[in-house]
């Protein structure tokens, strides 16, 4: 099976727990890493921060790289005194909360006009192999948007405005692009700054909490058969 991993800025956790790819690729001037992990091929691609990278990156990995799935591991902010520093979420649903047409369509913020919900679903069979592989899962709504979120007060907010659980700025663009390419998609994500922590907590917490992720991701990876799964899209 051929895996797609968009990976934003956690590429230190990629030496430490992969060590030294098979072969190496450029795609749009990012590097992607290739491996051999029992019957499966992993694809690193290193996007960069943002929605929009993450869009490319994924999109090249379906395009170029012919991917059965992409994933995505990486590090988030907690919304919540339950979501400490080292918390492992698998992302349940995501909701894009800066995307915002209400002013012309009178449709909520974060909810694209061919959705039923401001909601968007990762694969619903993936989540479920990931849960019976690692119980330490919490299943999360990731807040997803183009920016840092490092005060407590925009925390709170996301929270109240969107039950949101966590938050980081690649889910959404990665999640919308698997839809439009019935590609299934699962996202695992750890708490790298919580409610009060702010970037000095992010610096401090991100080298472990990307090893934790990463770690996590492949354990799930090694369980996967080839099979069917559902892309989330009518979650």
């Amino acid at each position: 099976m051929k895996i797609g991993i968009v990976v934003a800025v956690e590429f230190e956790a990629i030496n430490i727990v992969l060590g030294e790819p098979t072969s190496t690729m450029q795609l749009c001037n990012q590097e992607v890493s290739v491996y051999k992990r029992q019957a499966h091929e992993l694809y690193l691609y290193r996007s960069g921060p943002g929605e929009i990278a993450a869009t490319i990156a994924t999109q090249r990995l379906i395009s170029e790289c012919k991917v059965d799935i992409i994933m995505n591991y990486g590090i988030v902010g907690g919304l919540s005194e339950e979501m400490k520093i080292q918390s492992i979420c698998i992302v349940d649903k995501v909701v894009h909360y800066d995307f915002d047409t209400s002013q012309i369509d009178n449709v909520e913020i974060g909810r694209y006009s061919d959705y039923p919900s401001i909601y968007l679903y990762p694969s619903r069979t993936l989540i479920q192999i990931a849960k019976e592989v690692e119980p330490r899962l919490y299943e999360a709504t990731c807040a997803s948007g183009d920016k840092f979120v490092g005060s407590m007060e925009k925390k709170n907010e996301l929270r109240e405005t969107f039950s949101a659980d966590i938050c980081e700025m690649e889910a959404a663009g990665i999640l919308l692009t698997c839809h439009k390419n019935k590609i299934p998609s699962l996202f695992i994500k750890v708490v790298s700054d919580g409610l009060t922590g702010d970037a000095n907590e992010y610096w401090s917490e991100k080298k472990s909490t990307s090893v934790l992720a990463l770690e996590v991701l492949l354990k799930i990876i090694d369980q996967l058969t080839e099979s069917s799964f559902d892309t989330g899209f009518e979650a």
